[in-house]
């Protein structure tokens, strides 16, 4: 197959590299091999019209809202992604403070300043404390079996409601506040699913579940949006390297590809875009997310992938985590307030619930981070994982607003609370080059499906080398699901294929 003429340009004299993907890892990787020497000829391929992947910032509501990417997680020396925002001043001096850096928190999210019952009124703090206490303490024993021989059962889920089945027989006061505290952890379960990107932590493997690192530092956010991270490193990056709206079809590797301007060359893969544009290259950086690559595993690759390869990404799991802003003209909540929950009085992790999602949608909303008020809007961001915000994606704004409305005047009990005034959310799932936000490992697989996904292809290094290379979250081994883990794996594979450019240069007595 030879390269469309129209793709064709004037031949560089350094090796062809192309980029699929430009969100954090294929930014990173293309930066980072602009400054070498070898003078790689570099484009970025993106499907969509703008940088930045599942870092997505948009001004709404009088200000910035973060539609993807939300947090730093771990802001501290050892995250990269802390180091760019702080080399690029994109942070505060609060951020960038080392008491901020120094804070452990086991990655575990800040119990909620109120607690509202489904059936109007707070919840006693008290008891929201003991219950994320207990919860907590279980998650961190969960990571205890990485190096056991087996672990007792498959998944976090199931080891989570056996040991709260013990604690459950312990308990002494009244059948109301035991029900009272299950609804609680039933919360916290909710919660675990959007840290973790998943419909429920029956399919997390418990195993593997202690491989994923957590860094020191409070998790912050970017003052003016965490696209101006990204965008930074676009800035960087020289004017022509970027190839916008050119969503990739198939990856033809293994092959010996010709260009009409390259007369004599041959490449070892071709890039075949979706507008029927295609891009012969020596190597392919492939960043797209899991959640891509798992719905077009039979079509994106000619030759197929190896069976191993393959069976990993089938493997690995990749979930929808999804938010929803609220605008309301004057805020309901108390000064000082940051997180308000709403605990479901009729659910427990223990018992699974039969009611239809059209029903019981809402009660998988963990519930509403008060957002630093804008100029003229006072905003709440709920988070949802799973099938119920899979199905979220396909009502309506008005359906959203509405079972959000009555969902709050019921738990607040004031039935003339204002509606919202705007909703705005997210919708990963339906995204045709993520269909979902973000990796974990599942039941069945281990961190060796991860490093499986990140082996560059052919693996057979006596043929052409380093042709197809992967990068993205779900390949960084115990940082999958960050942004961190994101832009080390760009780094990692540039440096692949950097230290082959320096062997080969070597090999040549010559600098490249």
């Amino acid at each position: 197959m030879e390269s469309s003429g129209g793709d064709a340009e004037a031949p560089r004299r350094g090796p062809r590299v192309l980029v699929v993907g430009g969100g954090i890892a294929g930014l990173s990787a293309a930066q980072r091999l602009c400054r070498h020497p070898a003078a790689p000829h570099l484009r970025v391929l993106e499907a969509t019209a703008h940088p930045g992947g599942r870092i997505r910032s948009e001004r709404s509501f009088g200000g910035v809202v973060e539609i993807g990417a939300h947090w730093i997680h771990g802001p501290s020396q050892g995250n990269p992604v802390f180091q760019l925002a702080a080399k690029y001043q994109l942070l505060g001096d609060k951020e960038l403070s080392e008491e901020n850096q120094l804070i452990e928190t086991g990655g575990h999210v800040v119990l909620p300043s109120v607690s509202y019952a489904s059936s109007g009124g707070s919840v006693n703090p008290e008891l929201v404390m003991e219950m994320g206490n207990l919860f907590y303490s279980l998650i961190d024993k969960s990571r205890e079996f990485l190096h056991e021989a087996e672990a007792p059962v498959p998944s976090v889920g199931e080891y989570l409601k056996k040991e709260i089945s013990q604690h459950v027989a312990s308990w002494t006061e009244d059948e109301k506040t035991k029900k009272l505290k299950l609804a609680i952890l039933n919360n916290f379960f909710n919660i675990e699913c959007c840290v973790s990107g998943t419909h429920s932590m029956d399919l997390v493997a418990l195993q593997p579940f202690g491989e994923y690192t957590v860094l020191p530092g409070l998790d912050c956010t970017f003052p003016g949006g965490y696209q101006g991270l990204t965008n930074c490193i676009v800035a960087s990056l020289p004017q022509d390297v970027m190839v916008f709206n050119k969503p990739v079809k198939t990856i033809h590797w293994n092959g010996s590809f010709q260009e009409a301007g390259s007369p004599g060359e041959t490449f070892p893969v071709l890039v075949e875009c979706e507008d029927g544009g295609s891009f012969p290259a020596h190597h392919v950086v492939l960043t797209v997310p899991l959640g891509f690559l798992k719905e077009r595993l039979d079509t994106f690759f000619e030759p197929p992938l190896p069976a191993e390869k393959a069976e990993a990404i089938r493997k690995l799991g990749f979930g929808t985590n999804n938010k929803v802003f609220l605008e309301f003209e004057e805020p309901f909540w108390e000064p000082g307030c940051e997180y308000m929950q709403v605990v479901w009085e009729d659910t427990s992790p223990l018992e699974t619930s039969a009611a239809p999602l059209q029903d019981a949608w809402v009660k998988k909303l963990i519930g509403f981070l008060v957002l630093p008020a804008f100029e003229s809007a006072h905003v709440l961001c709920g988070f949802i994982a799973g099938l119920e915000s899979e199905f979220m994606e396909t009502l309506s704004d008005e359906e959203v607003l509405l079972s959000l409305t009555r969902m709050l005047r019921r738990a607040t009990g004031n039935p003339q609370l204002p509606a919202p005034k705007s909703v705005l959310r997210s919708r990963w799932h339906s995204a045709p080059y993520c269909r979902g936000s973000y990796s974990y490992v599942a039941v069945g697989s281990t961190g060796d499906d991860i490093e499986l996904l990140a082996q560059p292809l052919p693996a057979d290094r006596e043929k052409a080398q380093l042709q197809v290379l992967f990068a993205g979250e779900a390949t960084h081994r115990t940082f999958y699901s960050t942004t961190h883990g994101a832009l080390l794996s760009g780094w990692r594979e540039a440096d692949r294929l950097i230290a082959l450019w320096d062997s080969q240069a070597q090999l040549h007595g010559s600098s490249l």
